[in-house]
């Protein structure tokens, strides 16, 4: 249905190939991709681009853009989970590499930089704690198998998260800056968001590994389930659960699936 290469660059080809329903570029991000919303012969797609190599004003360049693309192909390749869209495969275009991905409804989890009691954001935190719990099992779930096949965490936070309400589904999205095996912090404060990171990726030098990744995840637990701090009275989940993050985020578990056995016996005790 795709093919492998094309002669044109990726934002003729994807109106040529169906009806464009949707796109997300500069004024949604600030990354340089492009990303579109395609129906293509009654199936929707999402389809995910490098962007314009001539455009000043990203944060990264481009080459570095069709790098972190690549990378989310073999992540793409290698892992298969319900929290993951399908992966249709890679389009070589003369501007880059298009990522080519099922189509999937959700609301935006990202934190609107101003507050607003309608947001995705806002809404998902105010859900049952039941329902909270269960979106996260499922993304612990997919981290132990990324864990498992050699995927270390890299740029992980709310908005790399889809929910749909009306279905209780949770989509992740751009997984492009997870490394493959542990490796060093060359950046010193990595790209992320604050609320989420790790001690380590503020530390050029320091390694990134699945202690990493066991972090970031109790840090989503408690963005989503308390205020974002280590404060007990704010934290809506149980106390069995409340001890593994405290664990996760301090004295820290010895690996990611040492922190996911303890978040399971925890919440099976809820």
């Amino acid at each position: 249905m795709f093919p492998a290469a094309i002669d044109d660059r990726p934002d003729t080809y994807v109106h040529r190939i169906g009806e464009v329903f949707a796109r997300f570029g500069a004024d949604t991000q600030d990354s340089g991709n492009v990303s579109y919303g395609v129906q293509q012969a009654g199936r929707r797609y999402f389809v995910k681009t490098a962007g314009d190599p001539a455009d000043p004003v990203p944060s990264t360049s481009f080459e570095r853009r069709v790098e972190l693309l690549r990378n989310a192909a073999r992540v793409a390749d290698s892992v298969s989970h319900p929290l993951l869209p399908e992966y249709h495969g890679l389009v070589e275009s003369p501007d880059g590499p298009l990522l080519v991905y099922e189509w999937r409804d959700g609301e935006h989890l990202a934190r609107p930089r101003e507050p607003r009691e309608d947001s995705a954001a806002q809404r998902f935190r105010a859900l049952p704690v039941e329902q909270i719990v269960t979106a996260l099992d499922q993304l612990y779930d997919l981290h132990d198998l990324l864990t498992a096949q050699g995927w270390v965490e890299g740029d992980f936070y709310d908005g790399s998260l889809l929910y749909d309400f009306g279905t209780r589904s949770l989509t992740v999205m751009d997984l492009d800056s997870y490394g493959f095996g542990a490796y060093r912090n060359e950046m010193g404060r990595m790209f992320g968001s604050t609320r989420f990171m790790a001690p380590e990726e503020f530390s050029r030098g320091a390694p990134i590994d699945d202690r990493t990744t066991a972090f970031v995840m109790a840090r989503t637990a408690l963005v989503f389930l308390s205020d974002g701090t280590l404060d007990r009275p704010a934290f809506r989940g149980s106390d069995a659960q409340y001890a593994v993050l405290q664990e996760a985020v301090t004295t820290r578990f010895g690996s990611y699936s040492a922190f996911y056995a303890s978040w399971r016996a925890a919440s099976s005790t809820r």
